[in-house]
């Protein structure tokens, strides 16, 4: 069930959050059905299994939760208050019981319900939005991205999400115009 979900925030939470792409413009989701989310789960490392398969009130949920989680970032990115609702989203999320990992003969393993991987994604929030990384959140400077990463690079200056999903995008367009003769697009 490898659907090939992006990592590269820096942070379960931050990924989940950019499960809904391109934001200002095509809005690709990417929770399109339950075995999708399950598939996000066990690729995100959450959970090694999904003990019971999602169902459309664990995705709606899901999605509510992460529509909190990405308010939440924004507003914290951009130093303005938290919305009272969204707080009330993700911390009811938090509560829930949480996957709990076990130890096997062959290693970790970590069997959860959607709602207590859930409940490990919300507490991830709650752990980036109170912690040491608030200064390092940067929104991707892709225009067409809206995922928000931790920059731990040195001096922090980087610019994009990923090399790999919009750098390389954002560098080969400035290269073809430059061939061309025309300004690129500059991020923001």
């Amino acid at each position: 069930m490898n659907l090939n979900h992006v990592f590269v925030c820096g942070n379960p939470a931050l990924d989940f959050a950019a499960t809904l792409r391109a934001r200002r413009s095509a809005r690709f989701e990417m929770f399109v059905t339950p075995d999708r989310l399950d598939a996000w789960y066990v690729e995100s490392g959450i959970v090694d299994v999904v003990s019971s398969p999602s169902r459309r009130a664990d995705v709606e949920l899901a999605t509510s939760v992460r529509e909190a989680i990405y308010q939440l970032v924004t507003a914290r990115r951009l130093g303005e208050e938290f919305d009272d609702e969204a707080l009330a989203v993700v911390n009811d999320a938090a509560r829930e019981p949480s996957a709990v990992p076990r130890l096997t003969r062959s290693g970790r393993r970590t069997e959860a319900t959607p709602v207590e991987a859930l409940s490990v994604v919300a507490r991830h929030a709650v752990e980036v939005l109170s912690g040491p990384d608030v200064p390092l959140l940067k929104e991707c400077g892709n225009p067409e991205c809206t995922r928000v990463y931790i920059d731990r690079s040195r001096g922090m200056r980087r610019q994009w999400c990923g090399m790999e999903s919009c750098g390389n995008k954002i560098k080969a367009a400035a290269y073809r115009a430059r061939k061309k003769g025309t300004p690129a697009v500059a991020p923001h």
